[in-house]
């Protein structure tokens, strides 16, 4: 009767426990099993006459007097200390900063250099070193980079935001919000679900039929993180808990382990196959072309390079992974019962579903040809924009909340315009030529000097935590050093943009989608660490040998 007394006081509608569970949301009811409720639901016990003058008796006695706190022991206790910093992170603050400072006052200024681009660049590295220490988060950094370029008058105002007017970031931006379209209308999801019903029959089916779902959707949703975090990781984790596969549980590595891993390795390749897959490949090309390394008709240029080894990776991906890193249940007869269970629960398609269908193979058709008729990729991209806006399957509010879109136009614009400003002032050109007269003095030919560099600006992936950072920060060098060592431009330009998105499953903080798979708790740190360098080396090795064959066929060399 004691046990009841308390449950029932402590659910009564007068306690804060109660409260907080009644501000939960209505799915609440549905997880509480019905045994459950009549203690909720339970009138609270009756309490004595006798009880209620107890009571009574305590509260008219007289109280006690306290002893007061002190001023000074109050300010002790209730006043921050005087010297936290709040905000920025002090030791990746001094870091971030003394990067810059030493460049700019203890390295001499080769002769070569202006004073103007030597203080650039400095500037430059201490934005680099902060994107890569966080001392605050990307776009605030960013902008305190941009406001001490105009502090110290290295650039003018006009020169700081010129690259805010750039068509490739733009049509970054909108392509968040393409992406939020297939989220929202839950196509994206009733994809991945049919390939599912079709092949889900086998855990090695199952992997297939997420990655070639994934490979469908990639070029009209370009964000790898969305498709991640939207579309395949529920369906994953909803696969992997029906199979008794937990999170954070040895009984992960009866599925969970292996689609995540699956998944989150296979991605890159198909974000590899498709210009408008991930939005780091649009910078790539946008930077290549202030190089002067100009890839006519892109959108097929792109496509037609790297579909035969993206493809033969993504055939090959999911078995090399069921071989090194196996699930212990082998065939899953349950899954496509499971998904033709929520196609049926889905309903028929929508209209949204529709408008958003058409949508994207008016997109998709207008970046293939568009250069033909006039059509340029960022208005595609805004053309599609408009046509979900009008029909109202996205709503501007959706535009407005998608924050990680209008931070990836803060920072992409910075880190752009600097690294524009570096060409225009000869940087890029004296650091590639200096490394071009490294190189030489091996005697290296070009097509050695190619496999270092990429080699190069591979590993160095593992110092930074996104993909389109180390975009801006290195990719205008490593292009220009492959320029001076005589590789072709082309085949420069594309196979360093290829390389950024097989190196996006490095580490467990190598790019966005590689946090969203590794918060799921089905993957222990060390595998992500082995199977990511033993998947690069494998996709590395395929993109070489394959591509290396198929590029001399296609005469990029």
């Amino acid at each position: 009767m004691e046990r009841y007394a308390v449950f029932s006081t402590a659910f009564s509608s007068f306690t804060r426990t109660s409260l907080h569970f009644q501000s939960r949301p209505t799915s609440f009811s549905t997880t509480i099993k019905p045994a459950f409720f009549p203690i909720l639901h339970a009138p609270p016990p009756l309490i004595s006459t006798h009880h209620c003058l107890s009571v009574l008796t305590q509260l008219t006695k007289p109280c006690k007097p306290f002893k007061t706190r002190s001023s000074s022991e109050d300010n002790r206790i209730t006043e921050p200390s005087k010297y936290h910093l709040q905000g920025a992170k002090i030791v990746p603050l001094v870091l971030s900063i003394s990067t810059g400072l030493i460049i700019h006052f203890v390295i001499p200024k080769p002769d070569e250099v202006t004073d103007q681009a030597w203080q650039l660049l400095s500037i430059f590295v201490s934005t680099i070193s902060g994107l890569v220490l966080s001392p605050l988060p990307v776009g605030a950094w960013a902008f305190l980079g941009l406001t001490t370029t105009i502090l110290t008058k290295t650039l003018t105002f006009s020169e700081a935001f010129s690259a805010f007017a750039n068509e490739v970031i733009w049509l970054i931006v909108i392509s968040f919000f393409f992406a939020r379209g297939f989220v929202k209308t839950g196509l994206g999801d009733r994809i991945a679900t049919y390939f599912v019903k079709w092949l889900g029959k086998s855990t090695l089916g199952l992997s297939y039929g997420l990655t070639l779902s994934e490979t469908l959707i990639a070029p009209a949703m370009p964000s790898t993180t969305a498709r991640a975090g939207g579309i395949f990781l529920p369906i994953i984790k909803s696969l992997s808990l029906s199979a008794g596969s937990m999170p954070n549980d040895p009984s992960a590595k009866k599925l969970g382990s292996y689609l995540v891993q699956s998944q989150f390795q296979c991605a890159g390749n198909s974000s590899a196959l498709f210009l408008t897959a991930a939005a780091q490949n649009l910078l790539c090309l946008q930077l290549a072309e202030e190089l002067g390394v100009v890839v006519g008709d892109p959108w097929v240029e792109w496509f037609r390079v790297a579909s035969l080894p993206a493809f033969v990776s993504l055939l090959v991906g999911p078995y090399i992974l069921y071989i090194l890193y196996p699930p212990e249940v082998k065939d899953t007869p349950d899954a496509p019962a499971m998904a033709a269970k929520k196609l049926d629960l889905m309903g028929p398609v929508t209209s949204n579903e529709l408008v958003m269908i058409g949508t994207m193979l008016l997109a998709v058709s207008l970046w293939v040809f568009g250069d033909i008729i006039g059509i340029s990729s960022v208005l595609t991209a805004m053309i599609a924009l408009s046509i979900l806006l009008l029909t109202g399957v996205l709503e501007w509010e959706d535009c407005l909340n998608e924050k990680s879109a209008w931070d990836t136009l803060a920072w992409f614009a910075v880190l752009v315009g600097m690294a524009s400003q570096l060409t225009n002032l000869g940087i890029v050109t004296w650091m590639s030529n200096y490394v071009a007269l490294f190189l030489t003095s091996f005697s290296l030919s070009w097509p050695a000097a190619f496999g270092v560099l990429q080699a190069t600006y591979f590993l160095i992936h593992y110092m930074f935590a996104s993909q389109t950072g180390h975009v801006g920060a290195l990719y205008p060098a490593f292009l220009a050093m492959h320029l001076a060592a005589g590789v072709p431009g082309v085949l420069s330009a594309l196979a360093l943009a290829y390389n950024t998105n097989l190196f996006g499953a490095l580490t467990h903080y190598s790019s966005g989608q590689a946090a969203v798979y590794f918060g799921t708790g089905y993957v222990d740190l060390p595998d992500i660490f082995r199977i990511g360098f033993i998947m690069a080396c494998i996709n590395c090795t395929i993109w070489a040998i394959v591509g290396g064959f198929w590029w001399k066929f296609l005469g990029l060399y």
